[in-house]
């Protein structure tokens, strides 16, 4: 005999529609909102993405 799993099919009743009480974006490490937030977003990705080209570039060009 196999024992059935009882899933409930109401919503478990929240005080807010965020899970977090403070509200959203309280549980990220930066602020989205500052002034300067997009600048340092894509120079984070264009390092990110270009680090590894650079690295293989150096590496072809040095001296063996």
């Amino acid at each position: 005999m196999v024992a059935r799993r009882g899933f409930h099919s109401t919503r478990a009743q929240l005080s807010s529609p965020y899970h977090y009480p403070e509200g959203p974006r309280s549980n990220i490490p930066f602020n989205p909102l500052t002034k300067w937030f997009a600048l340092r977003y894509w120079t984070f990705m264009a390092v990110g993405f270009g680090a590894p080209f650079g690295v293989a570039v150096w590496q072809t060009y040095k001296n063996q």
